[in-house]
């Protein structure tokens, strides 16, 4: 099973930090958060990372090296200085893409079987993403999401209106022909692809049972040291 981590945003929420640290790099209960993302997915299965850096990509590379010693094998794709947006990340990844892959974000840990989304994916050939998400009813941010718990039946980011009750959690489970359609070297974003997936009936769900965890602010930063160092 392969997984596609974003790693490249610029982490502006996280400044001054992250203007000579990668987020990926912030230390989270006395390690490199990066070290705790890698051997969840390794602990649920999969075998191989396609990690896309740009902002200190470096740095990333320089500590993770190969993934041997985590659990997993790490290839690199390098978005350049000329960041292109979560889809469009992937999209220069190309390449490096399995058949059918999971997708997930640089600050994110989620205490779910990220290979979830992907057995589901694989075993519903009338979809085209599986989208992880969670009965929020807008605790920890703005709900996105109207699903009957077997399918996305709306996505969209933004919204207001109180019949958007879960999330997207943070792990998707895509097939490679949607990357494919999209036009090489231009801008582009997961959300519009979930947004227009979901709209043609062709996204599945697949409920995760506890609250995420995120390093994109000082307080989510806080919130999962608390967790890690509990366990």
């Amino acid at each position: 099973m392969q997984a596609v981590i974003l790693a490249g945003g610029l982490a502006t929420r996280m400044r001054p930090r992250t203007l000579t640290i990668a987020k990926s790099m912030l230390e989270v209960a006395g390690r490199p958060f990066v070290d705790w993302q890698l051997e969840k997915l390794a602990a649920c299965g999969v075998r191989e990372v396609v990690m896309c850096i740009a902002h200190l990509g470096e740095q990333i590379r320089d500590h993770v090296g190969d993934g041997a010693s985590l659990g997993v094998r790490v290839v690199y794709s390098d978005e350049g200085p000329t960041l292109l947006g979560t889809a469009g990340a992937v999209r220069v990844a190309l390449p490096l893409l399995a058949p059918a892959f999971l997708v997930t974000y640089g600050d994110s840990y989620l205490p779910f079987d990220y290979a979830e989304p992907l057995r589901v994916l694989e075993a519903n050939a009338d979809a085209d993403g599986v989208m992880s998400v969670y009965p929020n009813a807008g605790q920890w941010d703005a709900s996105n999401v109207i699903t009957d718990g077997v399918r996305v039946l709306r996505y969209e980011k933004g919204t207001k209106d109180p019949a958007f009750d879960h999330i997207d959690y943070g792990a998707l489970a895509l097939r490679r022909g949607l990357i494919e359609a999209l036009p090489a070297g231009q801008a582009a974003s997961l959300d519009v692809m979930q947004r227009d997936v979901a709209s043609r009936g062709r996204m599945r769900a697949v409920v995760a049972p506890e609250r995420f965890y995120e390093i994109g602010s000082p307080e989510g930063l806080e919130a999962l040291d608390r967790k890690l160092r509990s366990r």
